[in-house]
């Protein structure tokens, strides 16, 4: 057999097994052991990198300082969303189409807090107008309550954080001087904190939404010390996704219109 022939019947052989590509000029022992390379002293070895956590501690600081100071200037309802259209503290204003500053009626004892914007809230620049906001206001409805006449609503962000991720603790952070001075603006003698992250951020809990929801617990902000009762229950993006909850929203809707009641606040 000739040299040229015996290298087709084997790659013909390889191939037939299902080897159709070289890997390496030569064979290649991988039980052998190798000597490591020699690295050249004067090569320059990558920096030491310091941990974000220990790195950032100081500037947050200052971010929480700046934003709350920033926060606390605003008089009315147009310098807060002034000041939050100005402010550079938090990188989601830049991925967002729109800051969603609130909806509904400034005067009202009731306001509704939820967690941030989605996608149908971002591209209209109004907080709770998705299937989610359409399901919160049929909620609010069979109790009396609707953005038209008697409740304001807002969130904890007012940017969307992009693909609707859950937002960071620093954004967060950024965020909660803005939410806390809008609250002392309207001061309602009820919030209702619409899903976890707006109950364990305002409330400062590390307790779930399953177990801070359906109580009265009192709200004070740390500005003003401005004083309200707080109410938590779920996000109706969870209740389109577990409808089997929506009997439990029931009942913090109707503890919800008791103590409406028993407040004498008017629906």
């Amino acid at each position: 057999m000739s040299k040229i022939r015996e290298i087709v019947d084997t790659l013909e052989f390889h191939k037939a097994l299902g080897i159709d590509e070289v890997i390496a000029k030569e064979p290649q022992n991988k039980l052998q052991k190798k000597e490591l390379d020699f690295i050249s002293p004067s090569l320059t070895l990558p920096k030491k990198v310091t941990p974000q956590s220990k790195i950032s501690l100081k500037s947050k600081n200052e971010l929480d300082k700046a934003a709350r100071e920033t926060a606390k200037s605003a008089k009315t309802l147009q310098d807060l969303k002034e000041c939050l259209e100005l402010f550079e503290g938090c990188s989601l204003k830049h991925t967002a189409m729109h800051t969603v500053f609130a909806d509904g009626v400034p005067s009202s004892k009731v306001m509704v807090i939820g967690e941030a914007p989605g996608a149908d809230e971002d591209r209209l620049g109004k907080p709770f107008v998705g299937l989610s906001g359409q399901l919160l206001d049929k909620m609010l409805a069979a109790i009396g309550l609707s953005r038209q006449k008697n409740i304001y609503i807002s969130n904890i962000l007012p940017w969307r954080p992009p693909g609707n991720r859950q937002p960071t603790a620093g954004e967060t952070s950024a965020c909660l001087p803005f939410i806390e001075r809008h609250i002392e603006l309207i001061r309602p003698k009820i919030i209702l904190l619409v899903g976890g992250t707006a109950g364990k951020t305002l409330l400062n809990s590390t307790e779930g939404i399953m177990k801070l929801r359906g109580h009265f617990l009192d709200y004070e902000t740390q500005n003003e010390g401005f004083k309200a009762l707080a109410f938590p229950t779920f996000h109706p993006a969870y209740l389109l996704r577990s409808p089997g909850q929506k009997k439990y929203a029931w009942q913090d809707l109707l503890r919800l219109k008791h103590k409406l009641k028993e407040l004498a606040i008017e629906i």
